[in-house]
C-alpha cells in the first residue's frame, strides 16, 4: 500500500511515473533462490529496479487516477520515476553524497530532494536541462542494463532523457529499500549545474 500511495503521490506533483519490476514471492527450488526479479529475465542486471513494459517511455504518466488503477492492478510493483522531463537525477555513491550535502551546508546551497536508493546511491534531483543543444555539455544515462558514467568524474551518473531512478520505498531485487534524506517540499527544484560541482568534489574525495 505505501508504494502505490507514494506513486500517487509523485503522480499528483507532476513527476512521471511507470510501473516497476518488484523481488518475487520466494519461488525456491532444493533451497535456492531461483528469481531475484519478476521480469524473468536471465541474469537480469538490476532486478526490481527497473520498468515493467519496455514501453515504459510511452507509458509514463503524470495523471493520479491513471497511475493509481495500475497499482489496483499491480500492488506489488516498484514505483519508477523517468527522468528528463520535469527533473533530472544526479546520481552518486552515497559516501559522496552525504559528503556532497555537508559541502552545500557550509556554503548555503540548497540541494533540493534527496534520496538513498536500494543500490546506496544518492540521488540528487534537480530541474531538467531537457534536450541540451549542445551534446558535450551533458550525458545520459541510456538505461536498460547497467548506466555508463561521467569518465571523468568517478561514480557520478546523470539521469536526464531516456533514463529512470528507482522510486522510495521501492525495494530492489535484494529487498533493499530505497528511502528520503530529504523529501520532496513543493519548492523549485535547484539546477543541476549548481551542484554538479559539490557532487564532482565529494566523488574525487571519496575517490581519493
Amino acid at each position: 500500500m505505501a508504494v502505490a500511495v507514494a506513486a500517487a503521490e509523485y503522480a499528483a506533483m507532476g513527476w512521471p511515473v511507470c510501473v516497476g519490476a518488484y523481488p518475487p514471492g520466494p519461488a525456491r527450488h532444493h533451497g535456492e533462490m531461483l528469481r531475484a526479479c519478476s521480469c524473468d529475465r536471465v541474469g537480469c542486471p538490476a532486478p526490481g529496479a527497473h520498468p515493467l513494459s519496455p514501453a515504459w517511455q510511452v507509458q509514463a504518466s503524470a495523471d493520479p487516477e491513471t497511475v493509481a488503477q495500475w497499482w489496483v492492478a499491480r500492488p506489488e510493483a516498484n514505483v519508477i520515476l523517468v527522468t528528463g522531463r520535469v527533473f533530472d537525477v544526479l546520481d552518486v555513491p552515497a559516501s559522496a553524497g552525504t559528503a556532497a550535502l555537508a559541502l552545500m551546508e557550509r556554503s548555503a546551497a540548497r540541494p533540493g530532494p534527496v534520496a538513498i536508493s536500494a543500490a546506496n546511491r544518492a540521488l540528487f534531483f534537480v530541474a531538467t536541462r531537457g534536450a541540451p543543444a549542445d551534446e558535450d555539455e551533458w550525458w545520459s544515462c541510456h538505461l536498460d542494463c547497467e548506466p555508463e558514467m561521467n569518465p571523468e568524474v568517478v561514480g557520478l551518473r546523470w539521469h536526464c532523457r531516456d533514463s529512470y531512478v528507482l522510486a522510495p520505498p521501492s525495494r530492489d531485487g535484494n529487498a533493499l529499500k530505497a528511502h528520503w534524506l530529504r523529501p520532496p517540499d513543493g519548492r523549485p527544484l535547484p539546477d543541476g549545474l549548481r551542484l554538479l560541482g559539490f557532487l564532482a568534489d565529494a566523488c574525487e574525495g571519496s575517490a581519493g
